[in-house]
């Protein structure tokens, strides 16, 4: 079943002005008319470098900005015009929200599980239940402005989950945690997706995170969605690979193999790292043998999902 389905959105910023009629900012189109879907218990990254409309389309699905064109369907129903009762069925959170800080914890989470129109019972039930899941219970009764880092992020992941969601929108939920914070809280989503079929649309730009959690990656660039596949076949799309040579005698004629054959490489003391097709390795092997270069420890290492990313950036630097 499709949770969420998103057709030709779009959002343009019109341009700036002063009150003299001087343009201070150009009209800008942040998001480029996309269109994805998110299936029933699917996790779906969301990637992109700083400015690819990444932030721009989560405010969309959560009607902080209203679109410019396009529509937004959530379980079938069109968001603009169930917009109340559509919510009561997504969360929400993010490293970058901020809860009110003169309010304590309990105060936060009840005045969130009243928007969503839980009974007192049933706030009582699902803040006990995620705060001790996030073993939080103890700073229950302490304002948030107090809290760390870690324990702030707990309280907006119990906020996202008191009324029991359908679909999870989470923008980078694990920056700036401390790593055994941080996967806690993978451990959380993946348990949430495999045994209450939730479905996330996630951000990060931890790539190794990525590639934990989603099934599937929209990738977005200058406001498109340039890419729509699974991490490992996006990292698999990067050709190359790196081989990595603990070299013992040769390496100066190494470095001019790998000159005279316009090849990618990096010299960490002894060791040499080149970049080639993965079909060319033994090429390479069997060239440096023949110049009489000689190793001890060899080690290739296929592109992964941040190759991918990086150099996607790369190519946007570029354009």
């Amino acid at each position: 079943m499709t949770l969420l389905c998103v057709d030709q959105l779009v959002k343009i910023f019109p341009a700036q002005k002063t009150w003299w009629g001087k343009v201070k900012s150009p009209e800008f189109n942040a998001v480029k008319g996309i269109s994805f879907s998110i299936k029933e218990g699917e996790n779906v990254g969301l990637l992109g470098s700083n400015g690819a409309g990444k932030t721009t389309t989560i405010q969309m699905l959560l009607s902080t900005l209203l679109p410019t064109a396009g529509q937004i369907t959530y379980f079938g129903k069109n968001f603009f015009t169930h917009r109340s009762e559509i919510l009561q069925h997504v969360g929400f959170a993010s490293t970058y929200a901020r809860l009110p800080g003169g309010l304590t914890v309990m105060e936060n989470l009840h005045l969130y599980g009243r928007l969503y129109g839980l009974s007192y019972t049933k706030r009582i039930e699902s803040i006990q239940y995620y705060l001790k899941r996030f073993d939080l219970w103890h700073v229950r009764d302490q304002e948030t402005c107090s809290l760390s880092a870690g324990q702030k992020t707990g309280i907006m992941l119990a906020k996202a989950f008191l009324a029991e969601p359908r679909i999870v929108l989470l923008d980078e939920p694990t920056a700036a945690l401390d790593p055994d914070i941080a996967q806690e809280v993978r451990t959380f989503v993946i348990q949430q997706q495999k045994e209450r079929g939730v479905s996330f649309l996630f951000t990060s730009h931890n790539m190794s995170e990525v590639n934990q959690i989603c099934d599937r990656v929209l990738v977005m660039q200058k406001g498109r969605i340039i890419a729509n596949n699974t991490p490992q076949q996006l990292a698999a799309s990067v050709s190359k690979v790196r081989v990595d040579l603990m070299v013992v005698d040769g390496l100066k004629r190494a470095i001019v193999h790998a000159q005279t054959q316009g090849l990618i490489y990096m010299v960490h003391g002894r060791t040499i790292e080149v970049e080639v097709d993965e079909q060319a390795i033994a090429h390479l092997l069997q060239a440096l043998a023949g110049l009489g270069v000689q190793y001890t420890e060899i080690g290739i290492k296929k592109p992964s999902l941040e190759d991918y990313f990086l150099r996607l950036v790369q190519k946007g630097r570029e354009q």
